[in-house]
C-alpha cells in the first residue's frame, strides 16, 4: 500500500500539471506594427555609405515626427529590432525588440544604435534575411497589428534560397515586405560588376510583398537621411508613398515584363566563371 504522505505528494505534482496546461497563456501587450529593419552591410558598400546609412536610421529615431506616428495609431505604440545582413548565414541582431512609445524609448534606441560597431561581410543574401526576419516574430514580446521587414541593400540576392521563394513564403504568413533600394552607380571597384542600374524594379518584382508594400530608391550619398525618414515614417503610420516618390507591386503585371530574379546569381555565377559576354 501506497503511504499517505507519498500519495499526497503524487498528487499535488498531479494538479500542478493539470493546472499549468489548463492555464491561459499570458496574453501579450498590443502594439500598432512589430517593425524589423535588415540593413545590408555586404562589402559592395563602401564605409562610407554604411555609416551614412547608420547615421540615417539614427537621426530618424531622434526625430520628433517619429514618436508622433508612432503614437498616432490605436495602441500609441511600436516595437523595432534592428538587423545587419550581408551572405547566407550572416544575420545578427545589432538591437533586438524595443517597444517605442515615448521620445525617451525613441531616443534610447538611437543611442544604442549610434553605440554599436558597423560590421561587414561578403555576398548578398536577401532570401536568408527575410527568413530570419520573419523567425524574429516568433521571439517577439508584444503583438503587432501590422508586421512589416523593411530590408534596405545595395545589389541582388546572390547566395542562399532564390529571393522569390524566400519572399513568397513570408508574405503569406501576412508580413509586408518594404524595400530600400540603394542605387549609387559607382561603376568602379570590384564590385560594380554586380550593380543594377535598375535595382528598384528588381526589388519591386522580386523582394517586396504584401499589402501595400513599396520600394523607394536612394541614388546619391545625400539621400540617405532623408530616404530612411520618409520610410520609417510611412511605415509606422501604415501609409504607402505616392506612386511617384515609390514603386508598389502589383498583381496584374505581365510576366514578360517581369525582372529575372535569379539574375544576382547568373551574374555571381558568370563572374566566377571568368565570362562577362553574358
Amino acid at each position: 500500500m501506497v503511504p499517505v504522505a507519498q500519495m499526497i505528494a503524487l498528487l499535488s505534482v498531479w494538479l500542478a500539471l493539470v493546472a499549468t496546461l489548463i492555464s491561459p497563456a499570458v496574453a501579450k501587450e498590443y502594439v500598432d506594427l512589430e517593425l524589423v529593419l535588415a540593413v545590408d552591410v555586404s562589402l559592395s558598400m563602401d564605409r562610407d555609405e554604411q555609416r551614412l546609412q547608420r547615421d540615417g536610421y539614427v537621426a530618424t529615431f531622434r526625430d520628433p515626427k517619429l514618436i508622433t506616428a508612432a503614437q498616432s495609431g490605436p495602441n500609441g505604440r511600436i516595437a523595432v529590432t534592428y538587423v545587419e545582413w550581408a551572405g547566407a548565414g550572416i544575420q545578427s541582431v545589432v538591437i533586438p525588440w524595443r517597444l517605442i512609445k515615448t521620445s525617451r524609448d525613441a531616443n534610447a534606441f538611437a543611442d544604442e544604435l549610434a553605440a554599436k560597431p558597423i560590421k561587414r561581410a561578403m555576398m548578398t543574401s536577401i532570401s536568408e534575411v527575410v527568413s530570419f526576419s520573419s523567425d524574429l516574430f516568433k521571439s517577439s514580446p508584444v503583438q503587432g497589428l501590422r508586421r512589416v521587414i523593411d530590408v534596405s541593400g545595395d545589389g541582388p540576392n546572390n547566395s542562399g534560397r532564390p529571393v522569390e521563394l524566400a519572399r513568397n513564403r513570408v508574405v503569406g504568413k501576412g508580413i509586408v515586405i518594404n524595400g530600400l533600394a540603394i542605387r549609387l552607380k559607382k561603376g568602379i571597384g570590384a564590385y560594380s560588376y554586380f550593380d543594377l542600374p535598375d535595382l528598384d524594379h528588381y526589388y519591386r518584382d522580386c523582394v517586396i510583398g504584401g499589402s501595400g508594400s513599396f520600394v523607394l530608391s536612394i541614388r546619391d550619398k545625400a539621400e540617405f537621411a532623408t530616404a530612411i525618414r520618409q520610410k520609417l515614417l510611412l511605415e509606422i503610420a501604415g501609409l504607402t508613398p505616392i506612386p511617384a516618390a515609390s514603386l508598389q507591386r502589383t498583381s496584374w503585371r505581365l510576366v514578360a515584363d517581369k525582372y529575372d530574379c535569379l539574375i544576382g546569381e547568373k551574374m555571381w555565377q558568370q563572374y566566377r566563371d571568368g565570362r562577362e559576354d553574358w
